[in-house]
């Protein structure tokens, strides 16, 4: 499995158009993906899924990954986060 943690610093939190990005690249893995926020996990697969989160501005949240191709898909998602200025 690997896992990356990640503060989000868009003013907005993690909204709707972020997070279909997010959704559309975590789905071209074959790897189980979850997004991780305080006590609750979700498939990173799923807008529903993250949207129900309610990420605000701030809050840390982790990717983790577990598949064959995880390492790639945690590496392209760490790159989203940063293109679309949800978190670092």
């Amino acid at each position: 499995m690997v896992e990356k943690t990640f503060k989000v610093t868009s003013a907005d939190g993690v909204h709707a158009r972020p997070a279909t990005v997010l959704v559309q690249n975590a789905g071209k893995y074959e790897s189980d993906i979850n997004l991780h926020y305080k006590e609750k996990s979700v498939n990173l697969k799923s807008i529903m899924g993250i949207m129900s989160l309610g990420i605000p501005a701030g809050a840390e949240i982790k990717i983790t990954a577990e598949g064959d191709d995880e390492q790639e898909a945690v590496d392209h998602l760490t790159q989203t986060m940063q293109n679309e200025g949800l978190g670092e």
